[in-house]
């Protein structure tokens, strides 16, 4: 057993998302998104040194020398998987890395209480369908949970990429090639490509991170195949707008017709702490592209985007606050935690007051529809 698998297993019966290790501190856990230390001596340089080399490829070893950081999995038998990151930090060039847990159960599209809108996303023939969030927003649980339903419920071929592979899916209904990047191949783009001659019907792509990517998953998803992908975008307008700002001018009118056509959805979530101080609870906007909302894409209208979601709430859309006001109204999530994860905050704010006008509940301060400032 390595040295740091002492530190996993830990980590796992605490519940935590993330271990952080870096020279010179003690290593913390993240809990229901809150950094906690672990009570034993701080690392020096060659306790880190130890740590970390001891389960890193060799390949990424090297590739931390030369670049200063690097990604890969690391799995601990009878515990869970884990995404690593390498990194230098100050002082000098310390060395730190922070691993992700990722259980080994995928939980299901009923376990995270999925809508049907977004099961019906994972039984679509083609088109393209993102989940989007900012960093450890939950984005690869929900897109595991939506392979799984696929798998569960389809009789096909499903093509992963990912940087690194996180959950390992089992086939079941559907057949499952899972592949990383560096690793069984070169990049996202070369493995896409190749993805299309490998006879997929669904195909992940762990993260559309470059122009070259983005523009062959749209046009996988025109030639008759359902592609999943993920982006660092916070609503579902904003998803469409940077997919098209990432294009020069001249190709961003082409852009936005393949787009109007491929889009199918987009599912943007954040993650809150529960009211309880037991985890955290998903917020999420559902955008699912009707005539109207593609018609809004091709005419660069997608700053009324907000207005059709809130339209088509019978079709299983639903914006961000309203998300967030449910999760309140629950009595799942605090008024000010709720404010602190939510975009247009007067907005949010002015729906919070109403909702506790009309429930007769008293004592509830400006503060605390205010983010707890």
């Amino acid at each position: 057993m390595a040295e740091i698998d002492k530190f996993f297993r830990f980590m796992q019966k605490q519940g935590a998302s993330d271990l952080h290790i870096r020279t010179g501190l003690r290593p913390m856990l993240r809990i229901h998104g809150t950094m906690v230390p672990i009570n034993v001596p701080p690392l020096d340089a060659n306790d880190t040194n130890k740590l970390l080399t001891e389960i890193t490829p060799d390949r990424n070893w090297k590739e931390f020398l030369d670049c200063g950081d690097t990604d890969f999995s690391y799995e601990v038998q009878d515990c869970a998987r884990f995404r690593a990151n390498l990194l230098r930090h100050q002082p000098g060039e310390s060395i730190g890395a922070v691993f992700r847990i990722i259980p080994t159960k995928i939980l299901s599209a009923d376990d995270l209480g999925l809508p049907g809108a977004i099961k019906n996303l994972c039984m679509l023939p083609k088109g393209l369908v993102l989940v989007t969030g900012p960093t450890g927003s939950g984005k690869s649980t929900t897109l595991a949970a939506m392979i799984d339903y696929c798998n569960e419920n389809r009789k096909d071929h499903i093509v992963t990429i990912e940087d690194p592979i996180e959950f390992v899916h089992p086939t079941k209904n559907c057949l499952i090639t899972q592949r990383e990047v560096h690793r069984h191949t070169m990049s996202f783009s070369r493995a896409l490509r190749g993805a299309l001659r490998q006879d997929p019907n669904v195909v992940l792509v762990g993260e559309m991170r470059d122009l070259e990517t983005t523009h062959i998953a749209i046009e996988t998803a025109e030639t008759g195949h359902l592609v999943f992908g993920t982006l660092h975008t916070t609503t579902a307008s904003s998803t469409v707008d940077r997919i098209i700002d990432q294009f020069p001018p001249e190709q961003q009118e082409q852009i936005r017709q393949q787009l109007g056509s491929a889009l199918k959805g987009v599912v943007s979530q954040t993650l809150l702490k529960k009211k309880d101080g037991k985890g955290r609870c998903a917020a999420l906007e559902i955008m699912i592209v009707n005539s109207a909302i593609s018609n809004l894409i091709r005419e660069a209208k997608t700053f009324q985007i907000p207005s059709s979601i809130q339209v088509g709430a019978r079709e299983g859309m639903c914006l961000l606050n309203d998300a967030l006001l449910k999760l309140v109204a629950d009595g799942l999530a605090d008024p000010g935690e709720a404010m602190s994860k939510a975009i247009d905050k007067v907005d949010l704010q002015n729906k919070i007051r109403i909702a506790f006008e009309k429930s007769g509940v008293s004592g509830v301060s400006d503060t605390k529809t205010k983010g707890g400032r």
